[in-house]
């Protein structure tokens, strides 16, 4: 079938399709694209402590049937393009049985495709194409809450309360005289209740949108389903998993409910819902499953903990890696930036971890766009205004993007990036109100917009109904603007954000060895370092350009004055 997206990649030099077995796939905008093997070169049982992890989120990559979502076959139509960019890993976001009310991440069954995405024959094809260009899969799993229309769901509410299907979830009695007031005041991440109340009087616990049912993890069924899940697709060829809110599976039931702090929470795993110590008995089990397999099973965590409590979740004897977001939520500051990097390299060091860095995901504005705001800037009021006030300063956004991205892959650990970023794109801020999908919309009372802005499709072409992405509209609306920032438009110029990433991402390849780095001396604006054979990385976080440091210049995210290093700028040399 020939459709929008196979014409895209013709259309950039990338094939629309990989044969595992074959030698050649050509070239990529004067990159050569790595021959392929039948699996990843190398089965080092620590690929993960240096990679670069693409993010992928399925529904918004590429559409391979007009339908207007992206599809498991659209992925592997790019990996050519992944793998010529540099990367080892592709995490793919949620791609599971799902009735979308969290895009994606309420899962009606965790060991299928979504018929709109495709099929487990076409899941084992990506993970073939993947593996033949020597990048890694890495799987979402959901383990806290299922979709509200899973088969256990369904079973519990046809059941009786006390039931054994009722037992896989967390149902509990009402409080009040007649039970009609949920049984606690816990409040859900996407606002109001986090107790919905079914036809017999009974309510069950839902920390995110009602549609997805937590799970109760004291269930021996339900760990052990779990561990057949993550054996599920171990066997299918998966090289990882992602793990959706780590912190949450373990909770305190016991009456009276104490009160929870999910924003702040206790040093001392105490919170009722969040980051019980508990926790670490389940995802040692997982470590035992994940070592089942050889090389065994890589596992990062998304725990939004204290850090101090993060790195447990990073232990070797559990998932390995936890995700460190405390990047992702600083100001573009070099006190800051400095000191978060050297708290979380010490903290992984003590751990057994690497570390892992990150500026962007599928659940915050992009930060092209956070970097162009005025320093505080609410990017939620920001939204309703449609990313008209304050007025984004959309260059300097992106220099300090492209500025922050080399400075984080220069560092020991891994990166990931979200897609896009190597486009530069910015937030799409001015979604129509009506086109909006995000929970986070309908439970605020229209008064936050969401993450819907990061999920656009990526604009692989300069032009047409969906600028690449497929044959018709995406379900979610592009920015006008988009073919500008596409594949296409930046393939071949030496000065854009692709090209960059590119040129970084290979010379990290060839550079990075070693977990430890050494702190120069720079002025206040600069944060600098030298990695393990002496080449140094600087990044002016300042306005005004500081002398350049000595040496040959290997890289650098913008362009240099005569003897000068600009703001907004990172070089790394030699």
């Amino acid at each position: 079938m020939v459709t929008a997206t196979t014409n895209a990649f013709a259309v950039i030099g990338i094939p629309a399709r990989s044969v595992s077995g074959v030698s050649s796939v050509g070239t990529l905008g004067g990159v050569t694209l790595r021959t392929p093997s039948s699996t990843p070169d190398t089965p080092d049982p620590n690929w993960w402590r240096q990679a670069v992890v693409y993010q992928v989120y399925p529904r918004s990559f590429a559409d391979s049937n007009a339908d207007g979502l992206g599809d498991v076959e659209g992925i592997t139509s790019g990996v050519p393009y992944l793998a010529s960019l540099g990367v080892d890993a592709i995490w793919l976001s949620p791609f599971f049985p799902s009735p979308l009310a969290d895009g994606g991440y309420d899962v009606a069954d965790y060991r299928d495709v979504d018929p709109r995405l495709g099929t487990l024959d076409d899941f084992d094809q990506l993970v073939r194409t993947a593996h033949a260009h020597d990048v890694r899969i890495i799987v979402d799993v959901v383990p806290n809450h299922t979709s509200d229309q899973h088969a256990w769901f369904r079973a519990a509410l046809a059941a009786a309360p006390g039931s054994p299907e009722r037992a896989r979830y967390v149902f509990r009695q009402g409080s009040g005289p007649d039970g009609s007031l949920p049984p606690s005041d816990w409040v859900s991440n996407f606002g109001g209740s986090a107790w919905t109340r079914v036809p017999d009087g009974e309510w069950y616990l839902h920390l995110f949108a009602p549609e997805q049912p937590d799970l109760d993890w004291s269930n021996p069924s339900v760990r052990s389903d779990f561990e057949d899940t993550l054996r599920f697709w171990s066997d299918r060829g998966v090289d990882g998993f992602r793990v959706d809110v780590a912190h949450g599976l373990a909770k305190d039931l016991s009456v009276p409910y104490r009160a929870s702090n999910g924003h702040q929470l206790p040093l001392d795993g105490s919170d009722p819902l969040y980051d019980r110590d508990e926790v670490h008995e389940i995802f040692a089990t997982w470590r035992t499953v994940l070592d089942e397999y050889d090389p065994p099973r890589a596992a990062i965590a998304e725990a939004w903990t204290p850090a101090p409590r993060r790195v447990l979740y990073a232990r070797p004897t559990e998932l390995g890696q936890a995700f460190n977001f405390d990047l992702l939520e600083a100001a573009f500051d070099p006190g800051v930036f400095r000191d978060l990097v050297e708290q979380n390299l010490a903290m992984s060091a003590h751990s057994g971890a690497s570390s892992t860095w990150v500026l962007s995901n599928h659940d915050v504005v992009r930060h092209a766009t956070r970097y162009g705001l005025p320093l505080g800037t609410d990017t939620d009021a920001w939204l309703m205004t449609d990313g008209t006030t304050p007025p984004l300063d959309r260059a300097l956004g992106l220099r300090r993007a492209r500025a922050a991205s080399m400075l984080l892959l220069a560092l020991p650990g891994s990166t990931y990036v979200y897609q896009g970023e190597e486009l530069g794109l910015h937030e799409a801020a001015a979604i129509p109100r009506d086109q909006l999908q995000d929970p986070k919309w309908l439970r605020s009372g229209h008064t936050v917009k969401g993450r819907d802005g990061c999920r656009v499709p990526i604009p692989w072409t300069s032009s047409g109904p969906s600028f690449g992405f497929g044959d018709v509209a995406p379900f979610l609306p592009q920015p006008v603007d988009f073919g500008a920032s596409s594949v296409e438009a930046l393939e071949g110029d030496p000065d854009s954000t692709l090209s960059m990433y590119r040129q970084v991402l290979a010379a990290r390849r060839r550079l990075q060895q070693g977990e430890s780095l050494t702190w120069l001396d720079t002025p206040a604006a600069v944060v600098g370092f030298a990695r393990h054979d002496g080449w140094r990385s600087y990044t002016n976080f300042g306005d005004a350009p500081v002398p350049m440091p000595s040496g040959t210049v290997l890289l650098a995210s913008g362009p240099l004055g005569d003897g000068e290093l600009p703001g907004a700028t990172t070089v790394w040399v030699a």
